[in-house]
């Protein structure tokens, strides 16, 4: 009988071909199934001391069976025996193929939207309840698993993928989670996205997902990344995009391929600086939109923009700037070493970066480490290798961290900056406790110490 894409040898052949050890029809990475029992073993019954140990001999055997299926396409597809009873009594969906109202009658069944070693999943699955799946296997299992309504080897698969769930491998699996309708696996994968929404961004398998998947991870109020770093990841998506629909890669098309996502985007929650760096000069938004959002930065009372200003929630309330130098002098020199505060707060938030004094001799770049050490375990939870540009004035100039640092009520942690530059200006009469007061929120204390061997007065907290 002939599959789709090729002519398979006849049974017969086959079991000769297995028996002998002759080429395989299972893609490399897979390992073959038993070989079929050319001819009845007497008294196999006598050797098997459970019902499991019987039923589990008769997998993937011509001993009794009465169905074969042709699974696959081409060169991949592969005969496999069954037996109906076995099969009726795992599954809903072979009942209703051997026994329902329209049940086939044919001995051969083709299923070509199927992978052997899925379909041999399933079986090995239905005649023993030993499950084989592995990372390459897992999500066709799975796909064959739901087709057939096994829920229980389904439930296996989705428990590998749990398992195995990792931030760079996230969206790949989100995608895989909406495609085969599992909330469960979903909502995982999304768990994790927005606690590692970073290290999930900068994997490979971000820009393959979707349109609607991208749309549902913007929408969430709960990813940890600031928002300038997630409109450089969408533009990254939209270029992939283009690519996909062999489009080419103009401001245009991925205006196209974002439609609705680009008003997802948090204009907002971005600091004039991110903004005009990065999403008023790419084309995307139109001049009347980059207008808008450069008057909703600068002037009081704020324009209406028709994008959201909710904060995401691991940003949850306003930024604010906590300084507590109460002067400003010059000519603060560097000499490779650090300079570091140790400090504690009485509630949880987050810091985004610092603010750093610059040059007294005008404009000047910097090079610069920033760092938050938990002070009693010296553990880094946080650092960014990079640079800053000042003008000469004795203001502080911002310098981030690739995301926020969740900082805890009661816990000492280290503040450090390692600059490379001219002489700077430096704080003097810094305090020893600051208070941030809120409308919309309880009083957040800071309290400052030195750190023994190091002088900080160049940085603020932001």
């Amino acid at each position: 009988m002939a599959a789709a894409g090729g002519t398979l040898p006849p049974p017969e052949e086959e079991e000769e071909e297995a028996a002998g050890g002759g080429a395989s029809n299972f893609p490399s990475g897979f390992s073959p199934p038993p070989p079929f029992h050319r001819e009845p073993m007497y008294n196999w019954q006598a050797t098997k001391s459970s019902l499991k140990e019987r039923f589990a001999f008769l997998f993937n055997n011509e001993l009794l069976s009465d169905v074969r299926f042709v699974v696959g396409k081409g060169r991949q597809a592969q005969r496999i025996p069954a037996h109906k009873f076995v099969l009726a009594a795992g599954s809903a969906v072979f009942d209703a193929m051997f026994n329902g109202g329209m049940a086939t009658t044919s001995a051969e069944i083709e299923l070509p939207d199927v992978e052997p070693a899925a379909f041999l999943a399933l079986l090995r699955f239905l005649y023993s309840d030993e499950v084989q799946i592995g990372p390459e296997t897992v999500m066709t299992t799975l796909y064959t698993a739901k087709k057939y309504a096994v829920p229980a080897l389904e439930a296996h698969c989705v428990e590998f993928l749990t398992k195995h769930l990792r931030a760079d491998n996230a969206f790949m699996l989100l995608t895989q989670a909406r495609l085969f309708d599992e909330p469960q696996l979903a909502s995982l994968c999304l768990d994790t996205i927005d606690k590692s929404t970073m290290d999930a961004i900068n994997a490979e398998g971000f820009t393959d997902i979707d349109i609607d998947t991208l749309c549902a991870v913007l929408e969430r109020d709960t990813l940890s990344i600031r928002e300038s770093r997630l409109f450089g990841a969408v533009v990254r998506w939209a270029e992939a995009e283009c690519q996909r629909q062999q489009l080419p890669v103009s401001v245009e098309n991925k205006q196209k391929v974002l439609g609705k996502a680009i008003s997802l985007i948090r204009f907002p929650l971005m600091t004039i600086e991110e903004f005009a760096a990065g999403p008023a000069q790419s084309g995307i938004l139109s001049d009347r939109e980059v207008v808008n959002l450069f008057l909703h930065f600068t002037v009081n009372p704020k324009p209406r923009v028709e994008y959201i200003d909710r904060p995401r929630c691991c940003l949850r309330g306003k930024e604010c700037i906590i300084n507590r130098f109460q002067q400003v002098e010059s000519r603060w020199g560097y000499s490779g070493t650090s300079d570091r505060i140790r400090f504690t707060v009485n509630r949880r938030i987050s810091i985004v970066g610092f603010g750093l004094y610059g040059s007294i001799h005008g404009p000047t770049d910097y090079q610069v480490n920033i760092q938050i050490i938990e002070y009693e375990k010296n553990q880094t939870l946080g650092q960014n290798d990079t640079g800053f540009s000042c003008d000469g004035t004795p203001n502080t100039f911002r310098v981030m961290f690739k995301e926020p640092i969740e900082i805890l009520p009661s816990i000492c942690y280290t503040a450090c900056a390692t600059l490379k530059g001219p002489d700077s200006h430096y704080g003097t009469k810094g305090l020893k406790k600051v208070i941030h007061e809120s409308s919309t929120a309880s009083k957040t204390c800071f309290f400052f110490f030195s750190c023994p061997a190091y002088c900080n007065t160049t940085m603020e907290v932001l």
